[in-house]
C-alpha cells in the first residue's frame, strides 16, 4: 500500500492546469497539505491540512500537526517542510526529553533546599532560653556550643523582671492595642 500511495500522492502534487487544489506534501502523521487560489481574491493562495482518516467531531482534537507545518499554514514560512526536516525535528524532541529526565534526576539527587520543619525545630520558636538550652544538650546532631554562641530570644516575662538584657529589639515589648473604626467618610 506504501507504493501505491506514494504514487498517488506524486500524482495529486503535479501542478496541472485544470487542477484547483495541489498537494504541497504530507507529514510523518499522514496529514496531507493542500493549496488552491482563494475564490474572492484570485491572487491569494490558501492553505489547508487533511486529516489522515475522516474526521468526526470526537476526532477533530486527535490531528496532530508539527510546528514547522503550523508555519507554513500560517504563511511564516514559504518553503513546506521537506521528510529530512521532519524526522530530524522528531529526533531532536526525543534528545531533548532524554536531556531533560537526566536533569530531573540531577536536581532530585541534589539536596533539599527547602524541607519541612522538623518537631524539635518549633520548640526552638518558642522563646524559652530554657527549652533552647535543653534542646541543645538532647540534640546529638548538633555540634555542643558555647554559651556566647547561643541565639537566645527573651520572654516578655524576663523582660519585664529585667533578667535579660541580651535583646535590642525594640519592638519586643509590642503589644497591639484595639481598633475601633471611625465614621465613614462619604
Amino acid at each position: 500500500m506504501g507504493a501505491v500511495r506514494d504514487l498517488w500522492l506524486r500524482w495529486k502534487m503535479l501542478r496541472l492546469p485544470w487542477r484547483k487544489t495541489f498537494l504541497v506534501g504530507q507529514d510523518l502523521y499522514g496529514n496531507t497539505f493542500w493549496q488552491f487560489k482563494d475564490q474572492i481574491n484570485h491572487n491569494r493562495w490558501r492553505r489547508m491540512v487533511k486529516g489522515k482518516r475522516r474526521a468526526t467531531l470526537s476526532s477533530l482534537s486527535d490531528v496532530q500537526i508539527s510546528p514547522q507545518w503550523h508555519q507554513w499554514l500560517r504563511y511564516t514560512r514559504n518553503d513546506p517542510p521537506s521528510m529530512q526536516e521532519q524526522a530530524a525535528d522528531i529526533q531532536r524532541q526525543a534528545q531533548l526529553k532524554i536531556g531533560a529526565k537526566l536533569a530531573d534526576e540531577r536536581w532530585a539527587a541534589k539536596a533539599k533546599y527547602i524541607e519541612k520543619p522538623k518537631p524539635a525545630a518549633t520548640l526552638r520558636l518558642s522563646g524559652d532560653p530554657e527549652l533552647d538550652r535543653i534542646q541543645a544538650e538532647n540534640d546529638p546532631s548538633q555540634p555542643p556550643r558555647s554559651e556566647k554562641m547561643m541565639n537566645r530570644v527573651a520572654s516578655n516575662d524576663n523582660l519585664a523582671k529585667g533578667e535579660d538584657k541580651t535583646t535590642t529589639n525594640p519592638g519586643s515589648t509590642w503589644t497591639p492595642e484595639a481598633w475601633t473604626p471611625g465614621p465613614a467618610r462619604r
